[in-house]
């Protein structure tokens, strides 16, 4: 078992060294005025099995899987933030797409009843 678990272990630290933004996409970079950082979604897979035959011939096994999207950039200048996607709107990317603008309208809104109040 501990060859399985030396294994597993050592898949974990390759995963974790080799699914960053930074090794699939690129760092951050400037275009313009703007600062750009780009997102991925990740899924993992793990899969481990220890085995014995009948004439008592063990085995062990482990493995692991990654898939990786690009999702888009957010796009900075100043203190304004943007989400720019790389695919078009669908089902929930569309809900996180809009929850930037409605953050926005939310403050406004809050802006305006204090100086309503003032």
């Amino acid at each position: 078992m501990s060859n399985l678990n030396e294994t597993m272990e050592k898949i974990t630290d390759f995963l974790q060294s080799e699914t960053k933004t930074e090794t699939i996409i690129g760092k951050q970079f400037q275009l313009g005025e703007f600062t750009c950082v780009p997102l991925i979604a990740i899924g993992m897979g793990f899969g481990g099995a220890v085995g014995e035959t009948k004439q008592n011939t063990k085995g062990e096994g482990g493995a692991a899987g990654v898939g990786m999207t690009p999702m888009g950039f957010l796009a900075t200048k100043g203190s304004e933030i943007q989400f720019v996607p790389v695919q078009n709107s669908k089902g929930l990317n569309a809900a996180f797409e809009k929850i930037p603008g409605l953050i926005e309208k939310f403050m406004d809104r809050n802006k305006t009843k204090e100086t309503e109040k003032a």
